[in-house]
This record gives structure tokens, sequence and C-alpha cells, in this order.
């Protein structure tokens, strides 16, 4: 399976001063395999040590950080003796180990010519809760769910999604049909790598249902080892209510939704450690489209997205033929589905951070806004060829941003202030 995020690992290979890498995700997502995929192309020796149920490993950095000591250590799990210069040294399940991820300072500053990454699936919970974070001393790389294109090259369609990147419209309109098609089957499989192997092998609707469900059920387990006792029912009400809450033709958050009469304070914990777990994404609402963007968020207004399509699907129990073929009744979920599609997109293919815009008065709110160095970039989201929509005229109108923008199934186009991009190019944002 190929994976983009490779890349960043071989320039971060390469880096004059390097320091040790921190990939963050959510579980399932794939950094286990990419970062064994790193070092079995990059290395000549990998030393994997994973801290899941690993009490002597722990135990190891209970003492000093004296690097020489616990290198030596380390030989010794790994069965081999590391090299700086040719063995790339994996810590897994960091989160288990807060002393091994403090460690990161000390191979910074004492020992950088080793080669070190470390993952955790809940590693941004555990920073929450007294982990010491080694400011300054690590890089660090999200990873995601595959994206489109990375879903292409997956099912066999290489040609389709290098030709994305051309940006030769003439030639990627061309084949729009199997764009589409292939699109709607990535709303239902999503990007979660152990469903995209399975379709790849086997195309098979159901078995794509069974182990999302699986997925699914394994994030609520978490919930349940992982959050205070406190807190759990509340994050299993958040969780359990995006769908519904993207559902709403304003996909702003409403708390009353949960429960009768609830406000942001009673929701606030559990929304921060779904976000720390990296299976919530939050978008704020600006309510002036200014530079820079962070200045003007308002805290109290978000949308809440999940962090893969296909996850989306399956918490909404939406059929497969509801997405292939087309549903009267799917209208205004498809909506909600399109604009989780477009997030993920941007968030693992473009610099951008992506909010949305809109006022409590607002007759033209805007799906999301971006900022491309000193400009404001207005995005709309249609899920379909009919775009029949007054709110982004109106906010080129009133704003006059130097360019908008629009993702929808019509082919690209250029107007006097608008650009068209084709719902299967939005990597070209």
């Amino acid at each position: 399976m190929e994976r983009f995020a490779l890349q960043q690992l071989k320039e971060w290979k390469e880096k004059p001063g390097r320091k040790p890498l921190v990939l963050m995700g959510a579980r399932q997502v794939g950094k286990t395999w990419l970062m064994k995929e790193f070092g079995r192309l990059c290395y000549k020796n990998t030393a994997y040590i994973s801290f899941y149920n690993n009490e002597a490993m722990k135990r190891l950095f209970d003492g000093d950080y004296d690097i020489a000591r616990i290198v030596s250590y380390l030989d010794i799990e790994a069965g081999f003796h590391i090299t700086a210069e040719d063995t790339l040294i994996i810590f897994d399940e960091v989160q288990n180990a807060p002393k091994a991820f403090e460690s990161l300072k000390y191979f910074c500053e004492e020992a950088p010519q080793y080669h070190i990454i470390c993952a955790g699936s809940l590693l941004g919970v555990a920073l929450h809760q007294g982990v010491s974070y080694p400011v300054g001393k690590v890089e660090t790389l999200a990873l995601h769910p595959l994206s489109f294109r990375e879903y292409l090259c997956a099912v066999g369609e290489k040609p389709l999604a290098d030709a994305l990147v051309s940006k030769d419209y003439a030639l990627i309109d061309g084949f729009a049909e199997k764009y589409i098609y292939q699109l709607k089957n990535y709303y239902y499989v999503g990007g979660m790598p152990e469903a995209v192997e399975a379709f790849r092998l086997r195309s098979d609707y159901n078995e794509i249902r069974r182990i999302q469900t699986e997925i699914l059920g394994q994030y609520q387990g978490d919930f349940g080892k992982h959050a205070g006792a406190g807190e759990l029912p509340r994050i299993n009400m958040v969780w359990d209510s995006i769908p519904m809450q993207l559902a709403k033709e304003n996909r702003k958050f409403f708390f009353g939704k949960i429960k009768k009469g609830a406000r942001s304070g009673d929701f606030e914990l559990a929304i921060q450690w779904l976000t720390d777990s990296g299976l919530v994404h939050k978008v704020h609402r600006v309510n002036e489209p200014r530079v820079p963007l962070a200045a003007y968020r308002d805290f109290s207004a978000y949308k809440l997205f999940v962090l893969d399509v296909g996850l989306l699907c399956a918490m909404s129990g939406l059929d497969v033929r509801t997405i292939i073929d087309g549903n009267a009744l799917f209208v205004e979920f498809k909506g909600a589905l399109t604009e989780q599609y477009v997030l993920q997109e941007m968030l693992s293919g473009s610099r951008y951070t992506p909010y949305y815009y809109g006022t409590e008065k607002a007759t033209f709110e805007q799906d999301f806004l971006v900022q491309d160095g000193m400009n404001i970039v207005p995005i709309e989201v249609k899920a379909e060829t009919n775009v029949r929509s007054q709110s982004l005229k109106a906010f080129h109108d009133k704003y006059n941003p130097p360019l908008s923008v629009r993702f929808s199934l019509l082919p690209y186009r250029e107007q006097d202030w608008l650009v068209n991009i084709p719902l299967y190019a939005v990597c070209n944002l």
C-alpha cells in the first residue's frame, strides 16, 4: 500500500539537524505499518520497541536518561547491536511509557546521531494528562486515513491518481465518470487501511462494513479503558451525536441536540478527549473573514467531523446502494458526507487550517475558509452538479476576495471571480 507520508519520512532521514520524530494519528490509520515499512526500505536494521504490556522496557526509563545505557538495553530487546548510522529505532505505543517519550529530549541533545521515531494512538490524550512534551526537541508528522489519491493507488488506479496532480483538466475531465465512480466507492470504503486493503482484494461491501463496525467498537472500547468514569457517558454521547449534528442544514454543533438543556461546559472535556485522540476534527467558525483567520475564530462555535468518511457512513448506517446509486432520501446527508470528504482531503494533503464563516444572523455561511498568504479564500462544497446557491456570490460581493473556490461534480472551470474544482480533484486546492 502506498502512503505518501513515506516521502516525508525519507526527507526527515536526510535532513541536517534532524530531531526525533513523533508520528501522530488515531488508532488504525497505519502508523505502525508505516514506521516498519520506512525501516524496511530505508535502513539496514529496525529496532522495534512496543510499550504495550512491556513492563521491562517501561522500567528501562525509570532511572536516568543516560543514552548509552538506554541503547545497550535496546540492543538486548531488539536482538542485535544498534548502530546509529543504519538503524531505525521505533518506540510504539509510547503513551504507555511517559518517561520513554520524555527521553526524546536527551536523544536530541546528547545523541542526535540516532534515527528515532515514535508513535502512540492515544498520545494526544496522554499529553493532556501530565506527560511532559519535549518542546523544541522533536519534530511531528500527522498521519491521516488514506486520501482519495492514495485510495486510487491502492485499488489499482494509479494512472488516475497521477493524472490528478498533473492538473491537465482536458485529460482529467475525459475520465470524469471513472473518477466519480471511484469517489462514491471511497465515500463508502473510506481511508482506513484495513478497509481499503479488504476492498482491493475482494470488493465486498458487506465485509467493509463489518471491518468499519469493528474499528468503531475498538474506539468505543478505548473510551472505557482510557477516559475517566465521569467523562465516559459524555464522550459516548458526543461521539454518537456527530452524524445527527452533521445532518442538519446548519452543521454547527448544538449541545441541546445531545441532551435537552445541555451547555457547552457540560461537554468540553469530552470533546477535548475525542479531539486529542485524533477521532474528531474541530472546525471553528470565524465571524470576520480577515487575516489572520486564527485571531477571529469563535471558540464557542464549531463543527465536529470524524476522522474518516467511511466510518461516518458506518456510524450513520448508510447502505451502499444509497451512496453508489443515489437516493432521494439521502439529499441532506449527502452534503454532510461531501463536507467530511473535503475536510479530510484538506487535512491530509494541504498546508491549510480550515475554518468556516458565519454569524448568528448570517444568510450566506461558507462551508470552509482558508488563509493563503494575505488572502482569505472562501470554499463552497456542492455534492452534485446542481450548484445553484447564492451564498458564495453574496460573500464575494460583500468581501470581494481575490479568489473563491467551489467543489462540485462539474468539470474544472475558471470564471472571473470563481474557480470550480471537481470533487475528485480536491488535492489540487
